[in-house]
């Protein structure tokens, strides 16, 4: 069984849940931009969680199925079919996803899920370092591989596809040399420089208390590094693994889903949470998937 890609859209890649434990060699993560949407498609189709699938951004794309599929869409809303519900695609049928509302990134999921080559054994594509591939092209033939268990029927609460844009962060190592209320008490918007490295913003600039500059060090997926022109960004899936800039605050993990949702023009504020309130939370949007 195969996909064809009939047109990328705006942007379209082969993703699963990315490839831990490489920053010592400066490659990060990448994989989906959000991960649960991947989850939750895999999850209904009977995928095991970390199954390849097609993340699409801001324009879906169009695509054809020459033997057919069983498929779902999860994450920002498609123009085509309804999304978090399974899909029996006919042999022959082409869909065309259209324009996303809702979020920024739709991921189209197969029963089977998209075969290709493991690269430190994941699928996932990293556009920095070409690891996994490029973006794909009009024209491409994606192998389906085969089902290993049946789809289930099974309904996604709101909580697991509801996005916001209320941010929760943990304080970051260099919160100490910011005017931190400057940046909890404004509003910033996502700008047309985001990609999968990270995500621009504009708004207030935030001014430093600390004039010398830092040592390059590690940094984390959902770190908030303010650059000189205290313009706050967030690194993202394909982020850099080192960084000479401050960070701020810290994204929580349980909101990646949303940062992975978000689209040029849209406007974020933060929230300051504990670390013990980050894991609570990260638990409790688990034990939700857990209980599907």
């Amino acid at each position: 069984m195969t996909l064809l890609v009939q047109s990328p859209g705006l942007l379209t890649t082969v993703q699963d849940l990315g490839r831990p434990g490489h920053g010592v060699d400066g490659v990060s993560r990448a994989g989906a931009a959000d991960p649960l949407a991947l989850r939750l498609g895999n999850l209904l189709l009977g995928n095991p969680a970390n199954t390849p699938a097609l993340e699409t951004t801001l324009l879906g794309g169009t695509y054809t199925f020459p033997e057919g599929a069983t498929i779902a869409l999860t994450g920002a809303t498609p123009s085509a079919l309804a999304p978090y519900e399974i899909h029996t695609i006919a042999p022959g049928q082409t869909i065309q996803l259209g324009p996303l509302s809702n979020g920024a990134r739709c991921y189209l999921c197969v029963q089977g899920g998209i075969k290709t080559a493991k690269i430190a054994f994941s699928a996932s594509t990293h556009l920095l370092s070409g690891l996994g591939g490029t973006a794909l092209l009009k024209g491409a033939v994606l192998e389906i591989g085969q089902p290993t268990n049946e789809p289930k029927q099974i309904t996604i609460p709101p909580s697991l596809k509801t996005y916001s844009k209320a941010l929760r962060v943990t304080r970051g190592p260099q919160a100490d040399q910011f005017e931190s209320k400057l940046f909890y008490n404004n509003e910033y918007q996502v700008t047309q420089d985001t990609n999968r490295m990270g995500i621009r913003l504009a708004g207030p600039p935030i001014p430093t208390t600390h004039n010398s500059q830092m040592r390059t060090e590690g940094v984390p997926l959902g770190a908030i590094q303010i650059p000189a022109n205290g313009q706050p960004i967030i690194l993202f899936v394909d982020q850099q693994t080192t960084g000479g800039y401050p960070k701020i605050a810290n994204v929580i993990t349980a909101d990646l889903p949303s940062l992975g949702q978000l689209r040029p023009g849209d406007k974020v504020r933060f929230e300051q949470v504990s670390p013990v309130e980050a894991r609570r939370l990260l638990l409790e949007q688990e034990a939700q998937i857990e209980a599907l």
